[in-house]
C-alpha cells in the first residue's frame, strides 16, 4: 500500500464529533440514510449459541501508542480476554462511518454497566489511522468525551507514532485508507476507508468482522456469548503462550487448534511479549570470553552495523515463502538457539524435518556446520534453509533477494552494513554471519574454576565430574579441551550408533510418535508403515560422500551451553543430560561401523551424577544477555 499522504492540519473537535451522534437522535435532519447501529436491527437475530464462528485468521501485530503516549505492541492493548477493534480518525464527519463506530461502541460501554458478562469479557480499542492529526494528546481528548463516570469495563484510544509504525497493521487488517481528492487533484482534509470492526478471540484470532449493516451492539453481544457459551476459549484458559500471533498470510498448516496437551506450555516468549520491551541498542560487539578463543572478525570496522542487519534478518519471517519462519523459529533464543520442545524441526506449512536444529551459541569457531558437516562457511550455509522446501520454502536466490529488496527498511540497513544499499546474496550472507559469530557465551564456572584459576567456582561434586571427564569417562578423547581455551569439541565426525538404531528394521510393534510440543502416543508401527511407508533412514555423513565407511557418522558438538540445548544426538532422541551419559556408559548403539572410542564405561550411578554435575558448569555467563538481545529485538514483519 501507498503512503497516505496525511498532511497536518486544523482538527475538528472531538465536541463537534460528539454533537453530531447527539444529533442524529434529536431529529436534525440528516440526509445519508443511518445504519442499523443506531436503531434496531431490520432482522431477526438467532439466539446465543446456536451458531458458529470459526477463526478468520491471525489477528495482525505491531506497535502503538496510548493516550499518554507509551509505546506497546496493539497485542498487548487488546488485552488477554475478547476485544473489539476498530480502525477511525477523530475528524472523520460521516455518520455511518467512524461516528457510527463511536456510537456503538459508547452503547457497548453504558451496556457493561450493568451487564457484568460484557464488562468482564470484552474489552474496546480505538485505533486512528490518521497518526499525523490524532496525536495522543489529541487522541485523549477525544476519548474523554466518552467517559462514563464510575465506568465499568475497559475502551482503550491508540494512535501510532508515524506512517511507517501504522501501514504494516493496516494491511494486516486489510485497511485501505485513502485520501479524498478536490477535482484539481489535490488532497482534501477526508480520509476514505471501509469500515471494519474486528472481534478478536484470547488467542488473537479474528472470530468476526461487522461491517455497516452488521455493526451493531446486539449482535456484537449475541456473538461474544456465543464464544463463551460454546466454552471455545473461556477466559481463564486463554493465557497460554503463542508463538505464532501475526501472520498475514497463514499457510496450511500454520493453524494448529486442538491438538495441543493442556498441561503443556510453551518455554518460547510470544511475540506480542517480546514487542513490549526496550529495545536494545543497534549495535553489538563481538566480546572474546573467559575459556574461547579469539574471533577473528573483532577488526572488521562495520561489523557492528552487520550485527544489527543480521539480527533482524534473522527474526524476520518474511525471509521465508510464505511469511510465517524465520531463522529464530527454529533456533529460539530462549530455548538456547535451538528447540528444547521438538525432537526434530517443524518448517514450512508444519513440514516435519528428520535432524534436531543445533544450537547456535560459539557457532563461530565451529569449522564444519549441520550434523552432517556439508558447509564450512557460516555465510553459505544459510542459503541451505532458506532454498530447502520443507524448511523456508523458497524457490530461489532471486526470489529471497527480491522479498528482502521489496521491504523498504532493509536498504538502508544494508547501506549503513556495507556502504552500499546494494542487496546481494553475498551481503545476506556475511550478515547473517556476522550475527551468528556474535552469539559467544564462555566465562562459564567451570571457565573460571579451570582457566580463571577461582578454586571456590567448583563445589566438590563438580570437580569429581571434571575428573571423570578427562580420566575414566574419556569424554576429552572427542570433546577436547586447550592450554588457553576449551571448545569442547574436536568436531570429528563419528558413529555412536543413533543413525544406525533408527536405521535398521522395526521389530517393536509399536513406536513412540511425536504430535506436538509435550504431546507423545504409542503408534502400531504397521499403521506408520501403512500410511507414510517405511521412515528414511538418516546415513549422516555418507549422504555427503557416499563412502560407505561413512555410514551413520555425525558431528561431534561443543558441550558449551549443553544443559541448556537438549534434547540431544542428532535426531532429539535422547531428552536430558543424565541420559545422554547413560547412553555412553552403555556404550552407545552397536554396529559394524561404531566409533572405537566409543566404548561401554562402567561409571556407578554416583559416577553418572558428578559427571552431569560438571556438564551443568559449562553454561556461559552472558547468554541472558545474548537471549535478551534477540528477545527485545522487534520483530521485522510486526514492528516495522
Amino acid at each position: 500500500m501507498k503512503k497516505l499522504a496525511l498532511k497536518t492540519s486544523s482538527f475538528i473537535t472531538s465536541s463537534l464529533f460528539l454533537s453530531l451522534i447527539i444529533s442524529i437522535h434529536v431529529g436534525s435532519a440528516i440526509a445519508q440514510r443511518l445504519a442499523p447501529g443506531y436503531g434496531d436491527t431490520p432482522f431477526l437475530l438467532p439466539d446465543p449459541g446456536t451458531y458458529s464462528l470459526p477463526s478468520l485468521g491471525m489477528a495482525g501485530d505491531g506497535m502503538v501508542l496510548t493516550d499518554s503516549g507509551e509505546t506497546v505492541s496493539l497485542h498487548s492493548a487488546l488485552g488477554e480476554n475478547y476485544a473489539l477493534l476498530s480502525f477511525m480518525y477523530a475528524s472523520c464527519a460521516d455518520v455511518n462511518g467512524c461516528p457510527l463506530t463511536a456510537y456503538v461502541f459508547y452503547q457497548l460501554k453504558r451496556n457493561m454497566q450493568v451487564d457484568s458478562i460484557l464488562a468482564d469479557n470484552l474489552k474496546l480499542v480505538s485505533l486512528s489511522f490518521d497518526p499525523a492529526r490524532d496525536t495522543p494528546s489529541v487522541i485523549q481528548k477525544y476519548a474523554a468525551n466518552f467517559s462514563i463516570t464510575n465506568s465499568t469495563g475497559s475502551w482503550d484510544f491508540l494512535t501510532s507514532s508515524s506512517e511507517t509504525e501504522l501501514i504494516p497493521i493496516l494491511e494486516a487488517y486489510n485497511q485501505d485508507v485513502q485520501r479524498k481528492r478536490f477535482i484539481d487533484g489535490s488532497n482534501t482534509e477526508e480520509l476514505i476507508h471501509i469500515l471494519r470492526v474486528f472481534l478478536i478471540d484470547p488467542k488473537k484470532r479474528i472470530r468476526n468482522i461487522y461491517s455497516v449493516p452488521y455493526l451493531h451492539s446486539e449482535i456484537i453481544y449475541r456473538d461474544l456469548l456465543t464464544l463463551l457459551k460454546n466454552g471455545e476459549i473461556s477466559p481463564e484458559k486463554s493465557r497460554e503462550e503463542i508463538f505464532l500471533t501475526q501472520s498475514t498470510q497463514l499457510g496450511p498448516g500454520d493453524v494448529r487448534e486442538g491438538y495441543e496437551n493442556k498441561n503443556f506450555k510453551s518455554q518460547s516468549s510470544p511475540l506480542k511479549e517480546k514487542n513490549k520491551l526496550t529495545l536494545p541498542p543497534k549495535t553489538t560487539r563481538i566480546i572474546s570470553t573467559l575459556g574461547l578463543p579469539p574471533h577473528k572478525l573483532e577488526k572488521d570496522l562495520k561489523l557492528e552495523e552487520k550485527i544489527y542487519l543480521g539480527r533482524r534478518l534473522f527474526l524476520d519471517r518474511r525471509l521465508s515463502l510464505n511469511n510465517t519462519m524465520s531463522c529464530a523459529m527454529c533456533h529460539i533464543p530462549e530455548q538456547g538457539f535451538t528447540n528444547n520442545e521438538l525432537a526434530t524441526s517443524v518448517g514450512i506449512e508444519g513440514r516435519t524435518l528428520n535432524r534436531n536444529a543445533p544450537s547456535l551459541f560459539n557457532v563461530g569457531f565451529s569449522p564444519n556446520l549441520f550434523h552432517d558437516g556439508r558447509e564450512d562457511s557460516l555465510s553459505q550455509q544459510i542459503w541451505s534453509p532458506l532454498l530447502d522446501k520443507n524448511e523456508m520454502g523458497n524457490p530461489s536466490v532471486g526470489y529471497v533477494l527480491n522479498r528482502i529488496r521489496s521491504i523498504p527498511d532493509y536498504p538502508p540497513l544494508f547501506f549503513s552494513a556495507f556502504g552500499d544499499s546494494k542487496i546481494s546474496m553475498e551481503a545476506i550472507g556475511d550478515a547473517l554471519a556476522s550475527y551468528q559469530n556474535s552469539l559467544n557465551s564462555g566465562s562459564s564456572l567451570f571457565d573460571r574454576w579451570y582457566f580463571g584459576k577461582e578454586a571456590d567456582a567448583f563445589q566438590p561434586n563438580q570437580k569429581r565430574g571434571f575428573a571423570l571427564f578427562v580420566g575414566k569417562a574419556g569424554c576429552a578423547s572427542c570433546h577436547v579441551l586447550g592450554k588457553e581455551d576449551a571448545l569442547f569439541s574436536d568436531y570429528k565426525m563419528r558413529n555412536t550408533g543413533v543413525g544406525y538404531l533408527r536405521s535398521i528394521p522395526h521389530k517393536q510393534k509399536k513406536q513412540t510418535v511425536q504430535l506436538a510440543p509435550g504431546v507423545f502416543t504409542e503408534v502400531d508401527y504397521d499403521i506408520i508403515k501403512s500410511v507414510s511407508g517405511p521412515i528414511k533412514p538418516d546415513l549422516g555423513l555418507y549422504a555427503i560422500t557416499q563412502n560407505p565407511e561413512d555410514r551413520w557418522k555425525f558431528r561431534t558438538p561443543t558441550l558449551r551451553n549443553i544443559a541448556l540445548t537438549s534434547p540431544y544426538m542428532h535426531n532429539g532422541s535422547i531428552s536430558t543430560l543424565k541420559e545422554v551419559v547413560e547412553f555412553y556408559n552403555g556404550g552407545g548403539i552397536s554396529n559394524p561401523l561404531l566409533d572405537p572410542l566409543i566404548q561401554p564405561l562402567n561409571l556407578t550411578q554416583q559416577e553418572i551424577s558428578d559427571l552431569t554435575s560438571f556438564l551443568d558448569t559449562l553454561t556461559g555467563s552472558n547468554v541472558r544477555e545474548l537471549v535478551s538481545e534477540a528477545t527485545n529485538e522487534v520483530v521485522g514483519d510486526v514492528g516495522i
